[in-house]
């Protein structure tokens, strides 16, 4: 143990300790067999998290809905733990998004993954999502190529979620897509682009309290050379005018704080989805609104996701399946679908042919 660590001149102090393995412990490791997939989590770990408005996690009493909540996941996450979860290309098991190149890198053979649901704000009513797995923190494009007990998956998602959450709230319905302005031109602006602009100011300004902070978290989720990194707020505010326009019966909960009470209906969602598969047997990859499955189970998964928002909301909400190289919310047929899988080009390396040895010598000779 190193206490502290060097700080510039003018620092007010080093406040970083550095500890690492003694040598003793290193020449242990050094003499092991064990692998990665032969370490697991701690038995009895909590997977159910309340945390107070510091993020700071916090004790809480049972209550049969949390032990029902608790119980549930325990057993997806059994199930996803012996279900083989990679992506056959890959030959260096690790994924640095594109845009955060300075900020982390995906490990997808980091052992069995651990899936939580996390409340905030001292509040059962505040948040609820699923959090942990590592398809999470990728984008689409690398999620398309997850295949899992080495069989290709599709993603499905729920289209504009939150928006249709509160036009269900409302007891209102929407025409056609909520995010879709063109009818509205913005010069050099082409539909597409405009669409995921829109997209993404609409989903900042119901999880924020203020336009300030609203118009900041949107900049910040684009890259430095994007067009939005530098928008101004008078510029910003054409595009957040025109959604307003095209919505007129939500635009008052803009800029409440809506959000993360939203995130709360949609765990229900979700929760309702995992029981449904689980119960089966079946793995299901989620990604707070959109999901992940074997190809062959699509319809099965459509069905379950109208079913679950039926059953928390009142009503059926529209859901899109997500092909690489495909706008979003195209419209993909049976057909289309087929055709996708068909001429998928898969190449496993040797890395993923060895773990998934590995894997069915442990889960599916035993």
């Amino acid at each position: 143990m190193s206490k502290g660590s060097y700080a510039a001149p003018g620092a007010r102090g080093n406040r970083t300790t550095r500890i690492r393995a003694s040598e003793v412990m290193q020449s242990w490791f050094a003499k092991v067999t064990f692998d990665r997939e032969d370490i697991g989590r701690a038995e009895g770990e909590e997977v159910i998290i309340l945390k107070d408005d510091k993020n700071k996690q916090i004790e809480y009493e049972d209550t049969p809905e949390t032990n029902q909540m608790r119980e549930e996941l325990l057993a997806y996450n059994e199930l996803i733990a012996s279900s083989f979860i990679d992506i056959p290309s890959l030959a260096n098991p690790t994924i640095q998004p594109e845009e955060e190149l300075d900020t982390y890198v995906v490990r997808v053979d980091g052992g069995p993954p651990r899936t939580r649901r996390i409340f905030s704000r001292s509040d059962w009513q505040m948040n609820g999502r699923f959090y942990g797995g590592w398809w999470q923190r990728i984008n689409s494009d690398w999620r398309s190529q997850i295949f899992i007990n080495d069989e290709p998956t599709v993603e499905v998602d729920f289209q504009g979620l939150h928006i249709n959450l509160l036009y269900a709230e409302l007891g209102e319905e929407i025409e056609g897509d909520a995010h879709d302005l063109s009818p509205i031109k913005f010069p050099a602006f082409p539909d597409a682009l405009v669409r995921k602009i829109v997209k993404r100011l609409a989903l900042t300004s119901l999880n924020a309290k203020d336009k300030s902070s609203a118009y900041k978290a949107f900049r910040n989720g684009f890259s430095s050379t994007h067009w939005a990194k530098q928008a101004s707020d008078i510029e910003i505010d054409k595009f957040l005018d025109a959604f307003k326009a095209r919505n007129p019966k939500i635009s008052n909960s803009l800029f409440r704080d809506k959000g993360i009470q939203l995130m709360r209906i949609d765990s229900d969602i979700t929760a309702y989805i995992h029981r449904h598969f689980t119960e089966q047997g079946i793995p299901v990859l989620s990604v707070h609104d959109s999901y992940i499955v074997d190809y062959r189970l699509v319809k099965e998964l459509r069905e379950a996701m109208a079913k679950a928002s039926e059953a928390v909301v009142g009503r059926a909400l529209p859901t899109s399946i997500k092909l690489r190289d495909l706008p979003e919310n195209s419209k993909i047929t049976d057909g289309m679908l087929a055709a996708h899988i068909r001429n998928r080009e898969v190449v496993r390396c040797q890395r993923y042919v060895n773990i998934l040895d590995k894997h069915r010598a442990r889960y599916v000779d035993e």
